[in-house]
């Protein structure tokens, strides 16, 4: 999943406020390998300013009509947590509802009314446990049947543990050590570690020079069986995931020689 960045001020340096900017990214990210693009006009950064609902469509929409206008066949989420968003944005061509709050009453009505996929990102006003990996899973495990009785067929809910959202460096670790548990739920996973701070706090690298410490979490993440990385730089992505999936899931290109 490539990211785009359709607001001024995200933590990553790689926000794009104008409408042809974005939908040129998300082509680009495209083109060098994203098979999924998510499209996000409300910075997540710590300390971000929250946008009202007006402000997240002008800058979301222009982008995606400009992006559908060439490509109508990519797979899209739209990443947001107001429903009112998301329903304009997927009569305007998004696919998948990707919100960072979980899935509250008002979304899960507008997915289900929709029969759009979700991706339900466990996230904490305050990062207190008493064991973090038991609470995210046990949140996660319960939205996930919560929009299975609404209608959403099981594979299309994606559990997403929420690096980097309400939690410490120490617990984001203990997560992406225990990333077979989330697997063991059942239900299809996602994994964004791109660029966080948990990672430049382990090498000392801003958010630009973080692409092999990114690498190692993509790498661990697809051999703990997580079915999509959301990541800023793909290229690099994709290589991890082509050979550490040639080992763990018997994954060969086309025109493969076994010699």
């Amino acid at each position: 999943m490539g990211v785009v960045n359709v607001t001024p001020d995200s933590f990553s340096g790689d926000g794009v406020a104008d409408a042809g900017s974005a939908a040129a990214h998300a082509l680009a990210q495209r083109d060098a390998g994203a098979e999924l693009l998510d499209f996000g006009a409300e910075s997540t950064r710590p300390g971000h300013e929250p946008i009202d609902e007006d402000t997240e469509l002008g800058r979301l929409l222009p982008a995606l009509e400009r992006f559908r206008g060439v490509d109508a066949a990519s797979i899209v989420s739209i990443d947001t947590y107001k429903p009112a968003v998301f329903r304009r944005a997927h009569a305007a061509g998004g696919d998948i509802l990707n919100s960072i709050w979980g899935i509250d009453d008002g979304l899960a009505e507008v997915a289900a009314t929709a029969r759009a996929p979700v991706i339900i990102m466990h996230n904490k006003r305050r990062a207190e446990y008493e064991n973090v990996v038991d609470e995210v899973l046990a949140y996660l495990a319960g939205s996930a049947e919560r929009m299975v009785r609404r209608g959403i067929a099981a594979e299309n809910v994606i559990l997403d543990p929420g690096i980097g959202f309400g939690k410490t460096a120490e617990h984001n670790l203990t997560l992406l050590a225990s990333l077979d548990r989330l697997v063991a739920l059942g239900f299809p996973t996602l994994l964004g570690t791109s660029r966080k701070s948990t990672i430049g706090k382990l090498t000392g690298k801003p958010p630009t020079e973080r692409v092999f410490g990114t690498a190692a979490t993509v790498a661990l993440a697809a051999a703990a069986g997580i079915d999509i990385v959301r990541v800023h730089d793909v290229p690099p992505a994709r290589d991890v995931v082509a050979v550490a999936d040639a080992i763990v899931r018997g994954w060969r290109p086309q025109n493969w020689e076994r010699t």
